[in-house]
């Protein structure tokens, strides 16, 4: 893994292992191992051990090869119909809710398991098949393998039941968000707080350190993609052995042009081009954004979800409170943990302006363009509502409640301009005025406290 930044390397390796392909191979060639050493064991212990538990191993050549020869073929066909119904469910669930959750689905382990299972199944009768010999070849069956083949075979059946229960839950709303709101939640624990060098305590340091930089250098993403992930080890590395600071340009999850700035350096002396590579090269970038490292992305997948749902082609309220709700979850995480500083330094020094979203962002990118299609919508208005009041009631900071405040004071608006009927209106407006009043209440504690 030599000259590879460890970030790229994850972000290779998550690439690999989320594809519906990687532990359907892998399983495939464990079946192949298995199906290789299961023979050499049955050669090992002799045929007078295998002749003395007849019940268990009582079966000669032609019928251990028509026996693993259906098992073959029917695992195939099994196969196949797995490989439909997880497809038929990427092509529904892309339609009913949105195509970023396709991803979600081709990672899921389930799914993967089961078409590993069949297929690698397949691959192992198939290896063993060609070491069973009958008549003028010799006699030699496999017993024990044939037993596993056969056990492996009954062991499908509950796979496969299993399966459908799996596929026919996965699609329903409900699952897919929460799905989807554990992921974000994961990511949220990671990112916040970011452990990136030693927090600088000021902003004042920026103009000190970045004013008497003789030299001014840029580097170039050189390809086009989405940001998903940043060796935030290497810029400081390089900041610390140029003396300089970094500033990140870009955001993760930020789509970039080859010619786009990603990243910039200010240093007292100038850089070479390997310079530029490393700095290059601390930044991971793909055809799509990940949640891993992203956790506005997760976000951003339970609004799309509210978004299809309050379609005039959907007119789906339920699915849509719903996202709003899981939405409110991950307000509430966010709302109680610091969100690290953009200023980071070494030995008291500044290093890195990194870029990342601030909570007035996520609140904005959670609650905005579901209000704006939300007009006149009771249900949707009022958990909306209940999720900024549960923001509020976890978090202390008076720039927070701020936040949450122009958001219930916008909903509160919106109410009152687009629904007409006083019986729908005026619980809402109650609410509206209720948020609004703990959150200045709270704001004003505070900041007497």
């Amino acid at each position: 893994m030599s000259g590879v930044p460890l970030p790229q390397f994850k972000q290779f390796w998550l690439s690999m292992t989320s594809g519906l392909w990687f532990l359907p191979l892998a399983m495939v060639a464990l079946a192949i191992i298995l199906a290789v050493t299961a023979p050499v064991v049955d050669d090992h212990l002799g045929h007078a051990w295998v002749k003395n538990q007849g019940v268990f191993f009582g079966v000669g050549a032609d019928g251990a090869r028509g026996m693993l020869s259906a098992i073959a073929g029917s695992m195939m066909t099994v196969a196949s119909l797995t490989f439909s119904l997880t497809i038929s469910t990427l092509a529904a669930a892309s339609a009913q809710y949105t195509s970023r959750l396709v991803r979600n689905f081709m990672r899921d382990r389930v799914n993967q398991f089961v078409l590993g299972y069949f297929v690698s199944l397949f691959a192992y009768c198939l290896i063993v098949l060609r070491t069973i010999r009958g008549g003028d070849e010799g006699q030699f069956v496999p017993a024990i393998a044939v037993l596993l083949g056969l056990a492996l075979a009954l062991v499908s059946i509950a796979v496969l039941i299993y399966f459908i229960h799996h596929i026919a839950d996965s699609i329903q709303a409900s699952t897919i968000l929460h799905r989807v709101t554990a992921e974000t939640a994961k990511s949220i624990d990671r990112l916040f707080p970011a452990d990136i060098a030693e927090p600088v305590a000021t902003a004042a340091e920026i103009d000190v350190m970045t004013a008497v930089r003789m030299y001014h250098h840029r580097a170039k993403a050189e390809q086009y993609g989405y940001v998903q992930a940043v060796d935030t080890d290497i810029l400081l590395k390089v900041a610390g052995e140029f003396d300089g600071v970094v500033k990140m340009v870009v955001d993760i999850g930020t789509f970039v042009t080859p010619g786009g700035v990603i990243v910039e350096l200010d240093s007292d002396k100038p850089i070479k081009d390997d310079t530029i590579k490393r700095l290059r090269k601390a930044f991971s970038m793909g055809a799509a954004r990940t949640i891993e490292q992203d956790a506005a992305f997760g976000i951003r997948q339970l609004v799309d979800m509210a978004l299809k749902a309050l379609s005039p082609g959907i007119n789906d309220t339920t699915t849509a409170v719903m996202s709003v709700n899981h939405l409110g979850v991950l307000l509430e995480s966010l709302a109680r943990r610091p969100i690290p500083s953009h200023l980071r330094g070494e030995d008291g020094s500044l290093r890195i302006i990194a870029t990342g979203r601030s909570f007035q962002t996520l609140v904005g990118l959670s609650l905005d363009q579901i209000r704006q299609n939300a007009p006149g919508n009771p249900p949707v208005l009022t958990a909306m509502l209940l999720a900024i009041a549960a923001g509020g009631q976890v978090t202390r900071d008076r720039e927070r409640h701020a936040h949450l405040k122009r958001h219930a004071e916008l909903l509160r608006d919106l109410c009152e301009r687009s629904i007409d009927v006083p019986a729908d209106r005026d619980p809402v407006l109650a609410l509206a005025d209720r948020t609004i009043t703990a959150l200045s209440q709270n704001h004003r504690s505070e900041g007497v406290g």
